[in-house]
């Protein structure tokens, strides 16, 4: 019916959905908008893709991966973890010196972690933003974070057969040693005459 599929096209240049059957509409390809920046070519008719995301082989999604700090986030992580590991010897040594001073001075008394804990935070916040603030000190973890985002680490399972192979190996060195071991030590027994 012409009437039918003018009134359908009229309202899907009016922005409001086109009900049209698959077999009136041949093997026309629609480009579908998906949730965020992918596109997708999308035959109309074919199953559409599930919400969580799956690709169906029918079809064509290029996806975009948001790029997050790059390799800038392992320079944050390691200027995090220095300071903390700062702030946690700087913890000791001020246990320490309390220790020490208590004993020249038993008035002082133990030392108390309200004021050693925090003391030892401001020195590792305060380490961590001398050495950020130093252009040489940031621009060499900025290049080494860089150098080792480009390294091709292994996979899952080569990992898993290398540990595997690692195992199997020392368990068969430890048989092989601890069978010679007993093997020499028999011989031994033998020549010399021992208990």
């Amino acid at each position: 019916m012409p009437v039918e599929e003018d009134a359908k096209r009229e309202r899907a240049g009016e922005g409001a959905p086109e009900e049209e059957n698959p077999s009136e509409s041949g093997a026309a390809e629609g480009v579908r908008e998906a949730s965020g920046d992918e596109t997708a070519l999308v035959r109309e008719g074919a199953a559409e893709p599930s919400e969580s995301g799956a690709d169906d082989e029918d079809h064509d999604v290029s996806p975009v991966a948001p790029t997050q700090m790059g390799a800038r986030r392992f320079v944050y992580a390691a200027y995090f973890a220095g300071a903390i590991a700062i702030a946690f010897i700087s913890s000791k040594a001020l246990d320490f010196a309390w220790l020490k001073l208590q004993s020249y001075q038993p008035t002082i008394g133990e030392p108390r972690d309200e004021i050693v804990m925090p003391l030892a935070g401001v020195i590792g916040a305060g380490a961590a933003a001398y050495y950020w603030f130093r252009t040489r000190a940031r621009q060499l973890a900025e290049e080494v974070a860089a150098e080792m985002s480009k390294v091709t680490w292994p996979s899952r399972t080569e990992v898993t057969n290398g540990t595997v192979v690692v195992i199997v190996t020392t368990v068969v060195s430890t048989v092989f040693f601890a069978l010679m071991d007993r093997f020499w030590g028999f011989l031994t027994n033998l020549v010399y005459g021992g208990t």
